[in-house]
């Protein structure tokens, strides 16, 4: 059927003639016609649809499945089984396997694959090549292929055959996407490359089958289950206990997140490269709070750089400069998967080595099957490791915590998310809720629209997530290997350079807590969320309100207050190249509560802030602010009149 649906059918030809020389019947020159005039695939999906429930109620006819078995007669399930927690399926009144399950069952061992194949398993298959066989005669016995016949009304009613037009397309959208992802995999010549890029187009395939199924079903969040988390899923920093030695970090390793370049703030390298404290990077400073740590508590924590296909070359670059440090460094890449065309859902990438803009990496949540694939899940194993501290390489507040390393160790917690108090900064940040008595992460992107205002506010939703996890690797092991982790997927829409709608299918490393025993949250005090994601993020770690202690941010003693002053940094210094020019030397701000500066504005040298400052260059003028400049709550507007506040 799926080689007649892309190859055979449009060889009915343009004649009422078959290929094979014999006149096809009044029935078959209206079904050639009708095909002729079909212009795009969702045309054919569209008329396959009947035939589709055709062929499948054929299918089950002449091999019924008992209800006990319905499932299990299908051979990729029991991979399934082995590796994935089962998904709800279309309600329906007997117990016959889904429209994806039936069109991808004839490749079994290859698909639903979230962790390394068995050895045995095949490479996917070459798309079928298209038929050259002429056509038989269209007679009625073979017009069910094109027409319904009158006894597959059956399959159109609702019952053990029923499958709705959504279901079929994405049966069939699938079964395209295979074979483009097959084509993919055919365009690697070496070996060794060729299986590690099958099993990488293998996982994206497996979150792609999801999405499509979620997508078919129209899941939806139901609100009214959601609560916000109780006193035992969410325990205070306060209330931890200090440890008595040093001994446990020799089970704890450290990985740091590394994939980001930093596009946001003009930068087109790795964004750990860049400069933020002293003249020292974020690995710089990643790198001297572990090798202090190693030697002052004579332990030895490791530190794994988790990168991307956009940062691994120059990450490899930067590390070579550690090879004296009392650190052992390991780098490994996270997937590469294809983005999808909005409009069709098919892949972007023609070939293996087609243009970076075609690719993305989907997301943290690929963690845990990039350490799985890569080896180094087993390699920690190996070297007696039990514990795995994450964080963004681009939070300079996400530092080795011994309190809350003892505080997993005696609780015997699986799962350790850091979260802290949400202000309006943090309103778009993922929470843990309580959903139906079992904590999970709520992203913003889950939200449907008339509850987004409700989950920005701090009243139900008081904390957010801070990214910095805390993993059992041997409750890890044991859950991809006997369960599988099925994330909630993060629809991620993108624009490519000429302007075609594109899709991104991302997960959050945060979403795997519903997976593990004992998992909770920590609020931590906000000094451990201290990313760097814009310039005026930047100005504010540059400045006097911290200093550095081996590698440590620490606030500065001076300063009156808990709180940092809010920032907040125009469209002309967004990008780290005008951030630069237009100011000669951070100012002083140990006494700012609040720094505002929007248009075509210059700081001199020596410059300090104080209490509310306001900076207005209005359109076509320019306002320097002199060396030495002492502003303290002032607006200063673009006529460079001073007027106190």
């Amino acid at each position: 059927m799926h080689a007649r649906l892309w190859g055979e059918i449009p060889s009915l030809g343009s004649s009422s003639v078959g290929s094979s020389g014999r006149r096809l019947s009044g029935e078959g020159r209206a079904q050639a016609q009708i095909w002729n005039k079909r212009r795009s695939m969702c045309e054919r999906i569209n008329e396959e649809r009947e035939d589709i429930n055709v062929e499948i109620s054929d299918k089950l006819d002449s091999d019924p499945l008992s209800p006990t078995t319905s499932l299990a007669d299908f051979d990729y399930l029991s991979v399934y089984k082995r590796h994935h927690r089962p998904r709800p399926v279309l309600p329906r009144s007997s117990s016959t396997p889904n429209l994806i399950d039936i069109l991808l069952s004839d490749h079994p061992t290859r698909l639903n694959q979230l962790h390394p194949l068995p050895p045995h398993s095949p490479p996917l298959p070459p798309p079928p090549p298209p038929s050259h066989k002429s056509p038989k005669p269209t007679s009625k016995k073979n017009m069910a292929t094109l027409v319904p016949r009158a006894d597959s009304l059956s399959a159109r009613t609702r019952g053990a055959s029923h499958i709705d037009f959504r279901t079929a397309t994405t049966g069939v959208i699938g079964k395209a996407t295979r074979n483009e992802l097959s084509q993919l995999v055919n365009t690697v010549h070496d070996p060794q490359t060729r299986k590690a890029f099958d099993t990488e187009m293998q996982s994206f395939f497996y979150l792609f089958t999801r999405y499509l199924s979620e997508r078919a079903q129209a899941q939806e969040l139901n609100w009214d289950r959601i609560k916000s988390p109780g006193d035992d899923q969410i325990v205070p920093y306060s209330s931890l206990s200090k440890p008595k030695d040093a001994s446990a970090l020799n089970k704890l390793a450290v990985l740091k997140v590394n994939g980001g370049l930093g596009t946001s703030m003009g930068m087109t390298g790795a964004k750990s490269a860049l400069e933020v404290k002293d003249d020292m990077t974020f690995l710089d400073l990643t790198v001297r709070q572990i090798e202090h740590l190693n030697t002052t508590e004579r332990v030895d924590v490791p530190l794994i750089l988790m990168t991307s296909f956009n940062t691994h070359e120059d990450t490899l670059r930067i590390i070579k400069k550690y090879a004296n440090q009392q650190l052992r460094i390991t780098t490994f890449n996270q997937s590469r998967y294809p983005r999808i065309f909005k409009e069709t859902l098919l892949p972007c990438p023609k070939s293996a080595e087609d243009d970076k803009k075609n690719w993305y990496p989907p997301g943290h949540g690929d963690l845990y099957n990039a350490l799985l694939h890569s080896g180094v899940l087993d390699q920690l194993l190996a070297e007696g490791k039990e514990y795995l501290f994450v964080s963004n390489s681009d939070n300079l507040g996400a530092v080795v915590d011994q309190s809350i390393l003892q505080h997993m160790i005696d609780t015997q917690a699986e799962f350790l998310m850091e979260v802290t108090d949400k202000t309006k900064a943090d309103i778009k940040g993922g929470t843990l809720v309580d959903y139906d008595g079992s904590i999970r992460l709520l992203e913003v992107a889950q939200v449907p629209s008339e509850h987004l205002e409700e989950f920005k506010s701090v009243r139900k939703f008081k904390i957010f997530n801070t990214n910095n996890i805390w993993i059992n690797l041997r409750a890890l092991k044991r859950v991809m290997e006997n369960e599988g982790l099925d994330l909630e997927i993060i629809i991620n829409p993108k624009s490519m350079d000429d302007g075609q709608a594109v899709i991104q299918l991302e997960t959050a490393a945060g979403a795997a807590i519903k997976h593990f025993k004992g998992a909770h949250g920590v609020n931590v005090p906000r000094s451990r969320f201290l990313p760097v994601k814009s310039c005026s993020d930047l100005l504010l770690i540059k400045s006097d309100i911290y200093s550095l202690e081996h590698g440590q941010l620490v606030i500065n003693p001076s300063r009156m207050f808990e709180n940092t002053p809010v920032i907040k940094l125009g469209d002309h210094f967004k990008k780290i190249q005008q951030f630069q020019k237009r100011f000669k030397k951070i100012p002083k701000i140990i006494e700012l509560d609040h720094l505002t500066v929007t248009g075509d504005v210059y700081f001199g040298r020596n410059v300090t802030l104080r209490g509310t400052v306001i900076v207005v260059a209005n359109e076509g003028q320019r306002i320097d602010i002199p060396d030495g400049c002492i502003l303290e709550n002032r607006l200063l507007s673009g006529n460079l009149n001073m007027i106190d506040l």
